[in-house]
């Protein structure tokens, strides 16, 4: 696909898949490295329970549902963030100025639960709109275990719909969006190949459902970028600093140029993980 027809294909659906982008060795690098991950084995993450001596990667792995921040962890997860397919395909539909602020290391195994309908830019303000996501599949993404759903083109009108919280036992405590013009019949899987990467934009409405294959896990690795040209009020501002003013600096330039490094760069967030069935909500 074309960088032209890539963007179209993005403006009109509000996402577009990225076929095999990493090739296999890529992929089992990056399923090595969540191991060493869990294991405590790249550094502390709040929350995790330390692996035993004994246990297996399968017993170790089964313990977490998402960890947040892997890029902090991990050279391979950072340079990751940096894949030149993925790269590419942000510049095309961002623009030649990107930065990335948030990583998330997602590991369902069978019987997690998923995330009910929600727009990522709710959670992760842009001035500007340019927030997207990068979603890389690291293993064969399904219906049965799993794999991202989306209503293609409801990010057009670049609406924020309003969020409750849910019972849904199907989903995590991720915050549900409500009252869109969608049905549940609208809805696409995004059924990809281990390698692929699904970009989206932080409008598109998209959910996930619990995995129910048999056994097995649905992995991914899901990183957020934005425009580096818009600030992004992520955080209450210092006192005396109006919102409108506020910009989050624990970023990492991509592509381009950052026109404000000259503020320099934070380190706030820490990495962490999302408690099985509680999701990624700090309430």
């Amino acid at each position: 696909m074309t960088n032209s027809a890539l963007k179209t294909s993005f403006d009109r659906d509000g996402y577009v898949v990225l076929d095999r982008a990493l090739n296999p060795g890529e992929v089992d690098k990056l399923l090595e490295e969540a191991v060493r991950i869990c294991r405590g084995e790249r550094g502390d993450i709040s929350g995790a329970l330390p692996a035993g001596a004994g246990d297996t990667d399968d017993e170790v792995l089964r313990k977490f549902l998402c960890v947040h921040y892997p890029h902090k962890l991990s050279g391979l997860m950072l340079a990751t963030m940096r894949h030149p397919a993925v790269v590419s395909a942000l510049t095309s539909v961002i623009g030649q100025n990107v930065k990335a602020m948030q990583s998330m290391l997602f590991i369902k195994s069978e019987g997690e639960p998923g995330q009910a309908w929600h727009q990522d830019e709710l959670f992760i303000p842009t001035r500007d709109r340019s927030l997207t996501a990068a979603w890389i599949a690291l293993d064969d993404a399904t219906v049965a275990n799993g794999c991202l759903w989306v209503l293609p083109g409801s990010h057009r009108r670049g609406v924020l719909y309003p969020n409750r919280e849910h019972d849904d036992p199907r989903y995590d405590c991720t915050m549900e969006s409500y009252g869109f013009p969608f049905r549940d019949s609208d809805a696409v899987p995004v059924e990809v190949p281990a390698g692929s990467v699904v970009v989206f934009n932080g409008y598109l409405l998209h959910k996930s459902l619990p995995n129910t294959a048999a056994h097995g896990y649905r992995r991914a690795l899901v990183n957020h970028y934005m425009s580096a040209e818009s600030l992004l009020p992520w955080a209450t501002p210092p006192e005396g600093t109006g919102m409108a003013q506020a910009d989050f600096r624990d970023v990492v330039l991509v592509a381009g140029e950052d026109p404000y490094a000259y503020k320099g760069f934070e380190d706030v967030r820490k990495p962490r993980i999302r408690p099985n069935r509680e999701g990624g909500c700090d309430r």
